[in-house]
């Protein structure tokens, strides 16, 4: 399976803020979410979409994954947000709220019919208690799925909790969603840290993310680009780690010995594998180059 490619940081952008829009051309993130959800009201809601799809197709936002966060299954908006953003050149779509496979495979479905390209992928929220007890069922429904994304914010008031350092009301259902990723090979993406001016309280967090087995957090602020892109990018100790393990095995392959010890320890087959996952991620974030565009590549809005 090839290493998808990197999502350290997944940055939300108000689809009705042409100021943010804009400046989001300069950021490092991996992915830009352009959100026509929560960030808009219902006043407008075509404007945005009309605005977000315009940048969308005028490229000035690449090399960056684009995604757009469409409104919700339920609403008024969804059919019109799903094709318009299927004609866009969008890499992905994000639909919140999404319980089950049946809502997946449906998706996909759509998003054949009209006409959507092949590698426009489908990205769903999976942010209610319904959800994450579904998770393995979402993550395996197949069609363009590829990548989960948590939204603890409903989670937590869904549950009529809190908020706490730590997460550990929440932690259970999070182990939840990465376990039903993980069975189904999919990408998933943690939730995001409402307080922007706590840095510290972010990157415990974004530990913490990245030690439970996320792939990448989404973000709400620039702010915390670079902590993400930090906290779930390969460490320079990791891939020397990553480096020695690999040539252990091709060494010990080339000598036809069955038992490879690196720094005192044990290697197996498992251990190569992700040595050679952690390589791949680290080559793959080394060729990203994030600058801003040459002007005329931009659309006037």
């Amino acid at each position: 399976m090839p290493t998808p490619r990197p999502r350290r940081s997944a940055l939300y952008l108000p689809g009705n803020n042409a100021r943010v829009l804009e400046k989001a051309r300069t950021l490092p993130a991996d992915a830009l979410i352009f959100d026509l959800e929560d960030a808009v009201g219902p006043d407008a809601k075509e404007s945005a979409r009309a605005r977000v799809c315009e940048v969308v197709s005028s490229g000035a936002h690449r090399p960056r994954e684009l995604v757009v966060r469409v409104n919700g299954l339920s609403t008024r908006w969804h059919e019109d947000d799903l094709a318009a953003v299927a004609r866009s050149g969008a890499d992905g779509v994000l639909v919140p709220k999404v319980e089950s496979a049946r809502q997946v495979r449906e998706l996909s479905a759509a998003l054949d019919a009209l006409g959507a390209p092949e590698n426009l992928t489908l990205w769903v929220m999976v942010e209610t208690p319904g959800a994450f007890l579904r998770a393995e069922e979402i993550a395996s429904a197949g069609g363009r799925l590829e990548v989960l994304v948590i939204g603890t914010n409903d989670l937590v008031n869904d549950l009529h909790g809190r908020h706490v350092p730590g997460r550990t009301p929440i932690l259970p259902a999070l182990t939840l969603a990465v376990l039903g990723a993980r069975s189904a090979g999919k990408v998933i993406l943690d939730g995001v840290f409402n307080a922007i001016a706590d840095a510290a309280g972010f990157a415990d967090e974004a530990r913490q993310g990245r030690e439970m087995g996320f792939d990448g957090k989404t973000v709400i602020h620039p702010s915390q680009i670079d902590p993400a892109n930090a906290g779930f990018g390969p460490s320079p100790e990791e891939v020397d780690h990553a480096r020695t393990v690999v040539s252990a095995y091709e060494r010990a392959q080339a000598a036809g010995e069955s038992v490879i010890v690196v720094e005192g320890r044990m290697i197996e087959s498992l251990h190569v594998r992700d040595a050679q996952r952690i390589l791949a991620l680290d080559s793959l974030i080394a060729e990203l180059t994030y600058g801003t565009p040459p002007l005329e590549t931009v659309t006037p809005s």
